[in-house]
């Protein structure tokens, strides 16, 4: 299988670049491809040729698209409309990533792939009218909605924390936000395996068991045998330009019915320790 990676400069595009084995793939950063040219994302899928293609490419600092949402919505929603109607022309099967972050995070049991859209924020908007204008293009696309991303390679809440800890004796970390940390290795090889076998529709994936902020910077401090103290805190001590959804745990209904099993978020933190220590 030929596959085109969008996106491969991110966070979640380098792992699938170092997790893809067995096919032919190409990844592609915005320096290869900005995804708000028709042409130039024409003329990448005229020159590779793909079977399939993951979308990995976004806009994704949150509190920027809030003062940024024109960039918002050109690269998160026509940007994504555009590789699918290219797709769409070629051929080529569709992956697109999408977030959480399309909830309003007023549920208290996990999210269904069927659940109704209400983003709070403008970044969550670009991708839930993306998620319309790409099923509107491409049917049987495939959109894989994911959660709290971390991985080696670029900014990530378990780095932040770990660096904050190297320089402070204690740390105040919210605790009113509920969530499913995801290893970009552990979805990455989801991603792989959805492919392979021409997933369409919804899918949910992130790391098992659900927790907090505080819950998460806890077990790394822990994990990691640093002695700073982390305390609870309310998100309205830390204000922030973007609306966070209170709870956005995504249930993992959609992935089993592909057979595909994910592990707990606390085992997917200690092999990201190992390797952020191999990685540096």
């Amino acid at each position: 299988m030929r596959v085109m990676v969008i996106g491969g400069s991110g966070l979640l595009g380098k792992a699938l670049n170092r997790e893809w084995a067995g096919d032919e793939v190409v990844t592609l950063g915005s320096k290869d491809v900005d995804i708000r040219s028709d042409v130039q994302v024409e003329s990448a899928i005229r020159q590779y040729r793909p079977e399939g293609i993951v979308l990995a490419a976004a806009y994704t600092d949150v509190d920027g698209c809030e003062t940024n949402r024109e960039l918002a919505f050109e690269v998160n929603t026509q940007g994504a409309i555009k590789v699918a109607k290219a797709a769409e022309t070629s051929g080529a099967q569709l992956l697109f990533l999408s977030t959480d972050y399309v909830f309003d995070g007023k549920k208290t049991t996990p999210y269904e792939t069927d659940d109704p859209l209400s983003p709070q924020c403008v970044y969550g908007e670009s991708k839930a009218r993306a998620e319309l204008g790409v099923r509107e293009v491409l049917p049987e696309c495939c959109i894989v909605r994911t959660s709290w991303l971390f991985g080696v390679g670029g900014k990530c809440f378990p780095d932040t924390i770990l660096k904050l800890a190297e320089e402070r004796n204690e740390l105040d970390v919210v605790a009113d936000q509920r969530g499913c940390p995801t290893y970009t290795v552990d979805l990455s090889r989801a991603i792989i395996q959805l492919c392979r076998k021409n997933a369409v529709g919804i899918v949910h994936v992130t790391n098992r068991n659900a927790c907090s902020w505080f819950d998460f910077a806890t077990e790394i401090v822990r994990e990691s045998g640093l002695s700073t103290g982390v305390r609870p805190t309310t998100s309205n001590k830390f204000v922030r330009p973007a609306k966070r959804p209170a709870y956005s745990v995504l249930s993992s209904a959609s992935l089993d019915h592909y057979g595909v099993s994910m592990s707990t978020w606390q085992d997917a933190l200690k092999r990201y320790l190992v390797e952020r220590k191999t990685a540096f």
